[in-house]
């Protein structure tokens, strides 16, 4: 396609499997991150699948740092056309264990990173009158869960900040789109690097799905950006609607499972926490984290997402079909096929 899409947080996890799939697509892919070496090893990922890498050392909490990459793109590149929000960091622990420091680190990357990333963005995407804005959202933007107060909270607040941001785009009739892409529990290398307070080692609450099942949700998402939100996962949707529906049964349920689930007997990670620097400033990490045994590669709600409208179509031309034959063999035993 040649698209010139900017990925934050391109460097492991679903932004890594994200900058792949852009790039098996025929796209300039910028790839916005902390560490070095994560940054060479995803340029050269993007370059063995088709595409042409562009890596920027960034810290997305930094406004600056941020609007500076996003004329360093359009120099290299020409205008942008896909932005993908999707660098976070976070803490495992309970809500009293995170100092007011580490919240505001949390915020400033996990919530503040978007808007940096978003205003940038618009800045360029506005006057032009086209663009597309993809924030990588999760189910916990819907539902918050015990041991993740701060993360939680953060998507949350991507989802408001976008609400409303959806909404003054189309009062000025605005050929800039943006949409969300709520997201399951996924095998990231992230669990490693979180920092965590928690007895045993951190894990995603199952079911795990692998990061290119999000990467494929996140560059469809980016084709068809007028839908306001994309849920990959089945998980996703139960725990979307069992909120909506079920809220005060869901704090039990989690009060009495939430701990357990996000913990797990392994080997204890060998990085170090993200929270302020780099993970993978000396060595990379991939888009893959430990949990490769559990994880799944595979959607059966996000393929029948993604291609419903194509279903729809198939059933009326089938039900059409149908009644057209009905109605034939009705008139060959003589009946009146208009009765």
């Amino acid at each position: 396609m040649d698209r010139v899409v900017v990925i934050t947080g391109a460097t492991g996890g679903v932004g890594r499997a994200t900058a792949r799939a852009f790039a098996e697509c025929g796209d300039r892919v910028a790839l916005l991150a902390r560490g070095e070496a994560g940054l060479a090893a995803a340029a050269e990922d993007v370059r063995q699948a088709g595409g042409t890498p562009l890596p920027i050392p960034v810290d997305v909490a930094d406004a600056a740092q941020v609007e500076e990459a996003a004329t360093a793109v359009e120099t290299a590149f020409g205008p942008i056309d896909v932005w993908v929000n999707d660098a976070f960091t976070s803490v495992f622990a309970p809500a009293d264990e995170i100092s007011a420091d580490e919240y505001r680190r949390v915020t400033e990357v996990t919530y503040l990173g978007y808007v940096h990333g978003t205003l940038a963005a618009l800045k360029r995407m506005k006057p032009r009158n086209r663009g597309t804005i993809v924030q990588v959202g999760s189910a916990l933007a819907h539902r918050g869960i015990p041991l993740q107060a701060a993360y939680c909270a953060s998507k949350h607040a991507v989802k408001g900040f976008t609400e409303a941001l959806r909404c003054e785009l189309m009062h000025d009739h605005s050929g800039v789109h943006v949409t969300m892409v709520h997201l399951p529990a996924v095998n990231t290398p992230q669990f490693d690097w979180l920092l965590s307070r928690l007895p045993r080692p951190a894990q995603p609450v199952p079911p795990i799905y692998q990061p290119e099942v999000a990467a494929r949700a996140i560059v469809h998402a980016a084709a068809h950006p007028r839908r306001r939100e994309y849920w990959v996962g089945g998980s996703t949707v139960g725990t979307i609607v069992g909120e909506k529906l079920a809220g005060g049964l869901l704090d039990r349920y989690l009060a009495r499972t939430g701990y357990d689930a996000q913990q797990v007997d392994r080997t204890p990670p060998r990085s170090g926490p993200n929270l302020w620097e780099a993970a993978d400033r000396q060595l990379d990490h991939g888009a893959h984290g430990a949990f490769d045994d559990k994880a799944k590669p595979r959607s059966r709600q996000w393929w029948l997402n993604s291609h419903r409208n194509a279903l729809v179509a198939g059933a009326a031309a089938t039900t059409a079909l149908l009644l057209r034959r009905r109605a034939h063999r009705k008139g060959d035993n003589g009946d009146d096929p208009a009765t």
